[in-house]
């Protein structure tokens, strides 16, 4: 096990302990001492009452502590190609890219939210209250109005939060395609080995199509434009990288 854990280099290995410490405070703390993790770290829209910039970095260290799943499949995935990345970036250079990408995801969400939480709050508001649509909407207009008003509006956007790795972690996924187009992965039930350039793009077209159905329907609760954003980063940073010279031909799976 020693062993194991000593072949892991120190970022990917930091970067699942770290995560692993703070889900374990999240599920001890908060009944202890009254300490609401995503009220104040979790990535709130920055228009809530509850926003603060640091959640920019912050949320991507945090997990849901109502599944084992969340957590476990976000390391797994750190671990699995973690690894091979941080051994052909460096250390410091793998770093900077995974908080790049987190903090992008972060980003994309914000812009996802910008667009999509007057329509949500809206339909919720509506429910609430056993208004119509255009009643609803035109009530938080009125609202917006006044400086009460518009905290009250402010208080009702902390719905709008999100936690997870993902968009980091998803960022990671996406330079391993790009660094390794023709590595052999395989995929959970399928026996059969898929290049990971086609991997990389099978999983960034389905979190599109899935964010894009869920803006005009119901939404599954997963951050799936943040997914997006943290692949859309990650690819014009190892771009960047690569027209800069930063690889070598001998650094390129072909």
């Amino acid at each position: 096990m020693n062993s194991f854990f000593s072949r892991i280099p120190p970022v990917t290995k930091n970067l699942i302990i770290i995560n692993f410490l703070v889900w374990f405070a999240m599920m001890i703390l908060p009944s202890r001492l009254g300490i609401n993790f995503e009220t104040f770290a979790g990535l709130h829209y920055f228009k809530a009452a509850d926003f603060n910039p640091v959640q920019l970095l912050t949320y991507m260290f945090m997990h849901s502590t109502n599944s084992f799943a969340h957590i476990f499949f976000n390391m797994f995935m750190l671990l699995m190609f973690g690894v091979t990345l941080e051994r052909t970036l460096g250390a410091p250079r793998f770093l900077f890219y995974y908080i790049s990408c987190g903090v992008g995801a972060a980003l994309i969400q914000e812009a996802t939210w910008a667009l999509t939480w007057e329509t949500t709050l809206t339909k919720m508001i509506a429910m609430q209250n056993h208004l119509d649509y255009p009643e609803a909407r035109q009530a938080i207009m009125e609202a917006m109005m006044t400086p009460q008003g518009e905290a009250i509006i402010k208080s009702y956007l902390n719905i709008f939060v999100t936690i997870g790795a993902s968009g980091a972690v998803y960022g990671v996924l996406l330079a391993f395609g790009m660094l390794f187009p023709n590595a052999p992965m395989y995929f959970f039930f399928i026996p059969v080995p898929i290049k990971a350039k086609w991997m990389v793009l099978g999983m960034g077209a389905i979190e599109l199509l899935i964010g894009l159905s869920e803006s005009v329907g119901r939404s599954d609760g997963v951050a799936h434009f943040a997914h997006l954003g943290g692949m859309i980063f990650g690819f014009f940073i190892i771009l960047y990288w690569k027209k800069k010279g930063t690889f070598n031909d001998n650094g390129w799976y072909n």
